[in-house]
């Protein structure tokens, strides 16, 4: 797998993924730099891993037939006070929606976190992960 990075002005950089997708990615290096308007590759890490897992877990649900009508993953996260200032802790909060089976969820989600995801084996490799499940039976709306 290949991807590069090219800079675009200030602190904004577009990256370009071996399968031909871009995406801005920001930077700030001091609280006076003016904002690239786009995630920081930190933010990006949160969203790899978020997605990374919410992919594993919808897949597996579909496998089992359960009957999900909605999913979304919280993530929050604390950061190491010296640099690099890797991520120390970072807990996900899987809200699913739908009649689904407890039993089912927590087993999806452990394969994932466990198994799986890539993304989370990475980043547990220097912080600690959590996550708690909450099931609703009806999605809000939005």
């Amino acid at each position: 797998m290949k991807a590069s990075v090219k800079w675009v002005e200030d602190w904004t950089f577009i990256g370009r993924s071996q399968s031909g997708h871009s995406i801005v990615l920001g930077g700030r290096p001091s609280p006076e730099a003016k904002d690239a308007g786009a995630p920081s590759p930190m933010e990006l890490v949160l969203l790899a891993l978020g997605g990374c897992t919410a992919i594993d877990v919808v897949s597996i649900l579909e496998k089992k037939r359960q009957p999900i009508r909605g999913f979304e993953i919280n993530i929050d996260s604390e950061r190491a006070e010296d640099y690099p200032r890797v991520f120390s802790h970072v807990d996900l909060e899987y809200v699913l929606y739908g009649d689904l089976d407890p039993k089912a969820v927590e087993d999806a989600v452990q394969l994932s976190m466990e198994k799986y995801c890539s993304v989370s084996a990475m980043v547990e490799a220097k912080a600690k992960i959590s996550y708690h499940i909450r099931i609703e039976k009806e999605q809000e709306a939005q």
